[in-house]
Protein backbone atom coordinates (compact mmCIF):
# COMPACT_ATOMS: atom_id res chain seq x y z
CA UNK A 1 0.00 0.00 0.00
CA UNK A 2 3.06 2.87 0.98
CA UNK A 3 4.92 1.21 -2.40
CA UNK A 4 1.80 2.39 -4.28
CA UNK A 5 1.56 5.71 -2.33
CA UNK A 6 4.85 6.37 -3.37
CA UNK A 7 4.82 5.45 -6.81
CA UNK A 8 1.24 8.13 -7.03
CA UNK A 9 3.14 11.22 -5.61
CA UNK A 10 6.45 10.58 -8.06
CA UNK A 11 3.60 10.60 -10.91
CA UNK A 12 2.28 13.59 -10.11
CA UNK A 13 5.53 15.28 -9.16
CA UNK A 14 6.57 13.94 -13.10
CA UNK A 15 3.82 15.39 -14.58
CA UNK A 16 4.15 19.12 -12.85
CA UNK A 17 8.01 19.30 -13.56
CA UNK A 18 7.20 18.47 -17.46
CA UNK A 19 4.48 20.80 -17.71
CA UNK A 20 6.86 23.40 -16.33
CA UNK A 21 9.44 22.53 -18.92
CA UNK A 22 6.98 22.87 -21.53
CA UNK A 23 5.93 26.69 -20.69
CA UNK A 24 9.41 27.34 -20.48
CA UNK A 25 9.93 26.36 -24.08
CA UNK A 26 7.06 27.94 -25.10
CA UNK A 27 8.52 31.78 -23.67
CA UNK A 28 12.31 30.97 -25.08
CA UNK A 29 10.41 29.99 -28.46
CA UNK A 30 8.13 33.70 -28.60
CA UNK A 31 11.61 35.27 -27.36
CA UNK A 32 12.79 33.82 -30.29
CA UNK A 33 10.68 34.54 -33.04
CA UNK A 34 10.37 38.35 -31.59
CA UNK A 35 13.92 38.68 -32.30
CA UNK A 36 13.47 37.52 -35.81
CA UNK A 37 11.18 39.73 -36.46
CA UNK A 38 12.93 42.87 -34.66
CA UNK A 39 15.93 41.64 -37.03
CA UNK A 40 13.64 41.67 -40.47
CA UNK A 41 12.24 44.33 -40.01
CA UNK A 42 13.41 48.01 -41.43
CA UNK A 43 13.29 51.50 -39.61
CA UNK A 44 12.13 53.51 -43.17
CA UNK A 45 13.20 56.68 -41.28
CA UNK A 46 16.68 55.51 -41.52
CA UNK A 47 19.23 56.70 -44.42
CA UNK A 48 20.49 53.76 -45.51
CA UNK A 49 21.87 54.96 -48.87
CA UNK A 50 25.49 54.95 -47.96
CA UNK A 51 25.04 51.17 -47.19
CA UNK A 52 26.87 48.75 -50.09
CA UNK A 53 23.71 48.15 -52.59
CA UNK A 54 25.08 46.13 -55.70
CA UNK A 55 21.91 46.92 -57.46
CA UNK A 56 22.32 50.50 -57.20
CA UNK A 57 26.04 50.59 -57.54
CA UNK A 58 25.51 48.74 -60.95
CA UNK A 59 22.85 50.83 -62.08
CA UNK A 60 25.12 53.89 -61.53
CA UNK A 61 28.16 52.34 -63.52
CA UNK A 62 25.71 51.55 -66.24
CA UNK A 63 24.83 55.39 -66.52
CA UNK A 64 27.90 56.46 -66.19
CA UNK A 65 29.23 54.26 -68.61
CA UNK A 66 26.14 55.69 -71.33
CA UNK A 67 27.11 58.98 -70.78
CA UNK A 68 30.60 58.62 -71.68
CA UNK A 69 29.51 56.87 -74.85
CA UNK A 70 27.21 59.45 -76.13
CA UNK A 71 29.86 61.86 -75.21
CA UNK A 72 32.74 60.03 -77.07
CA UNK A 73 30.10 59.96 -79.88
CA UNK A 74 29.23 63.77 -79.92
CA UNK A 75 32.89 64.59 -79.83
CA UNK A 76 33.47 62.78 -82.72
CA UNK A 77 30.60 64.35 -84.74
CA UNK A 78 32.97 67.72 -83.73
CA UNK A 79 36.15 66.29 -84.76
CA UNK A 80 34.21 65.46 -87.89
CA UNK A 81 33.17 68.79 -89.24
CA UNK A 82 34.58 70.65 -91.80
CA UNK A 83 36.87 73.62 -90.96
CA UNK A 84 37.75 76.29 -93.82
CA UNK A 85 41.35 77.36 -92.39
CA UNK A 86 42.84 80.45 -93.87
CA UNK A 87 46.63 80.79 -93.83
CA UNK A 88 49.58 82.57 -95.13
CA UNK A 89 52.41 80.42 -96.97
CA UNK A 90 55.46 82.43 -95.66
CA UNK A 91 58.21 83.12 -97.39
CA UNK A 92 59.37 86.10 -96.33
CA UNK A 93 56.24 87.59 -98.40
CA UNK A 94 53.02 86.13 -97.29
CA UNK A 95 50.72 84.40 -99.82
CA UNK A 96 46.95 83.75 -98.50
CA UNK A 97 45.48 80.78 -99.07
CA UNK A 98 42.38 78.68 -97.46
CA UNK A 99 42.04 74.74 -97.28
CA UNK A 100 39.54 73.22 -95.67
CA UNK A 101 39.80 70.33 -93.33
CA UNK A 102 37.99 68.60 -90.50
CA UNK A 103 38.04 69.55 -87.00
CA UNK A 104 40.01 66.59 -86.10
CA UNK A 105 42.65 66.91 -88.11
CA UNK A 106 46.68 67.29 -86.88
CA UNK A 107 48.80 70.02 -87.43
CA UNK A 108 51.13 67.66 -89.23
CA UNK A 109 48.76 66.16 -91.61
CA UNK A 110 47.02 69.73 -92.41
CA UNK A 111 51.04 70.63 -93.34
CA UNK A 112 50.86 67.65 -95.59
CA UNK A 113 47.93 68.58 -97.68
CA UNK A 114 49.05 72.35 -97.89
CA UNK A 115 52.48 71.09 -99.44
CA UNK A 116 50.69 68.45 -101.44
CA UNK A 117 48.48 71.40 -102.92
CA UNK A 118 51.27 74.44 -102.88
CA UNK A 119 54.32 72.36 -104.55
CA UNK A 120 53.30 72.91 -107.97
CA UNK A 121 53.40 76.71 -107.26
CA UNK A 122 56.30 77.09 -105.05
CA UNK A 123 59.03 74.78 -105.97
CA UNK A 124 60.88 74.77 -102.41
CA UNK A 125 57.79 72.57 -101.26
CA UNK A 126 58.62 69.67 -103.57
CA UNK A 127 62.11 69.03 -101.92
CA UNK A 128 60.45 68.92 -98.10
CA UNK A 129 58.37 66.61 -96.34
CA UNK A 130 55.79 67.39 -93.33
CA UNK A 131 58.51 67.47 -90.89
CA UNK A 132 60.43 70.57 -92.12
CA UNK A 133 57.38 72.86 -92.06
CA UNK A 134 55.87 74.92 -89.46
CA UNK A 135 52.49 75.93 -88.75
CA UNK A 136 53.06 79.42 -86.69
CA UNK A 137 49.62 81.44 -85.10
CA UNK A 138 49.23 83.91 -83.07
CA UNK A 139 53.42 84.04 -82.92
CA UNK A 140 53.24 80.33 -81.43
CA UNK A 141 54.67 77.34 -83.17
CA UNK A 142 52.02 74.45 -82.61
CA UNK A 143 53.86 71.08 -82.35
CA UNK A 144 52.83 68.71 -84.95
CA UNK A 145 50.66 66.15 -82.59
CA UNK A 146 48.19 69.19 -81.69
CA UNK A 147 44.61 68.94 -84.00
CA UNK A 148 42.51 71.97 -84.89
CA UNK A 149 39.87 70.25 -82.05
CA UNK A 150 42.24 70.36 -79.60
CA UNK A 151 43.01 74.12 -79.86
CA UNK A 152 38.92 74.91 -80.28
CA UNK A 153 37.55 72.83 -77.30
CA UNK A 154 40.46 74.17 -74.88
CA UNK A 155 40.08 77.76 -75.86
CA UNK A 156 43.86 77.70 -76.74
CA UNK A 157 45.97 81.55 -76.74
CA UNK A 158 48.55 82.57 -78.60
CA UNK A 159 50.50 85.68 -77.66
CA UNK A 160 49.03 87.95 -80.11
CA UNK A 161 45.09 86.54 -80.37
CA UNK A 162 43.03 83.45 -80.03
CA UNK A 163 44.39 80.26 -81.44
CA UNK A 164 40.90 78.87 -82.03
CA UNK A 165 39.61 81.26 -84.59
CA UNK A 166 40.98 79.73 -88.30
CA UNK A 167 37.77 81.73 -90.33
CA UNK A 168 39.13 85.14 -92.37
CA UNK A 169 39.98 88.33 -89.91
CA UNK A 170 41.45 91.42 -90.66
CA UNK A 171 45.10 91.47 -89.02
CA UNK A 172 44.48 93.83 -85.77
CA UNK A 173 48.23 95.09 -86.60
CA UNK A 174 46.21 97.19 -89.07
CA UNK A 175 43.65 98.73 -86.66
CA UNK A 176 43.99 102.08 -86.17
CA UNK A 177 43.38 101.70 -82.33
CA UNK A 178 46.21 99.07 -81.47
CA UNK A 179 45.40 99.21 -78.02
CA UNK A 180 42.05 97.60 -78.08
CA UNK A 181 42.14 93.86 -78.40
CA UNK A 182 39.16 92.82 -80.74
CA UNK A 183 39.92 89.38 -80.21
CA UNK A 184 40.07 88.38 -83.82
CA UNK A 185 43.12 86.26 -85.09
CA UNK A 186 45.23 86.30 -87.79
CA UNK A 187 45.67 83.84 -90.34
CA UNK A 188 48.64 81.30 -89.41
CA UNK A 189 51.65 81.36 -91.20
CA UNK A 190 52.92 77.93 -93.16
CA UNK A 191 56.79 78.41 -92.95
CA UNK A 192 59.72 76.00 -94.12
CA UNK A 193 61.60 74.81 -91.01
CA UNK A 194 65.20 76.06 -92.89
CA UNK A 195 63.19 79.23 -93.35
CA UNK A 196 62.72 79.80 -89.57
CA UNK A 197 66.26 78.87 -88.63
CA UNK A 198 67.87 81.63 -91.01
CA UNK A 199 65.45 83.99 -90.24
CA UNK A 200 64.45 83.46 -86.19
CA UNK A 201 66.43 86.41 -84.83
CA UNK A 202 64.48 88.78 -87.09
CA UNK A 203 61.19 90.43 -86.70
CA UNK A 204 58.35 88.73 -86.87
CA UNK A 205 59.77 84.88 -86.32
CA UNK A 206 62.34 86.42 -83.14
CA UNK A 207 59.08 86.45 -81.37
CA UNK A 208 57.89 83.03 -82.00
CA UNK A 209 57.52 80.62 -79.78
CA UNK A 210 56.89 76.69 -79.42
CA UNK A 211 52.86 76.15 -78.11
CA UNK A 212 52.62 75.47 -74.23
CA UNK A 213 49.31 74.74 -73.46
CA UNK A 214 50.22 76.17 -69.47
CA UNK A 215 51.35 79.38 -70.57
CA UNK A 216 49.53 82.19 -69.44
CA UNK A 217 48.80 84.75 -72.12
CA UNK A 218 46.39 86.95 -70.49
CA UNK A 219 47.51 90.16 -72.75
CA UNK A 220 48.28 90.06 -76.41
CA UNK A 221 50.96 91.82 -77.61
CA UNK A 222 51.78 93.15 -81.01
CA UNK A 223 55.55 94.13 -81.35
CA UNK A 224 56.00 95.79 -77.76
CA UNK A 225 52.64 97.40 -77.27
CA UNK A 226 50.35 95.05 -74.84
CA UNK A 227 46.94 94.67 -75.95
CA UNK A 228 44.25 94.58 -73.39
CA UNK A 229 41.73 91.50 -73.55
Amino acid sequence: MKEKERLDKRRKLSSKLSFINNEDDDDEGGTSNELVDKKIKKNPDVDTSFLPDKERDLAIELEKEKLKLEWLKEQDKIKNEILEVVYSYWDGYGHRKSIKVKKGTTIGRFLELIRHDLSQEFHDLKSVNMDGMMYVKEDIIIPHNYSFYDLITTKARGKSGPLFHFDVHEDIRLVNDIRIEKDESHPGKVVLRRWYEKNKHIFPSSRWEVYDPNAQHDKYTISDTLVNK
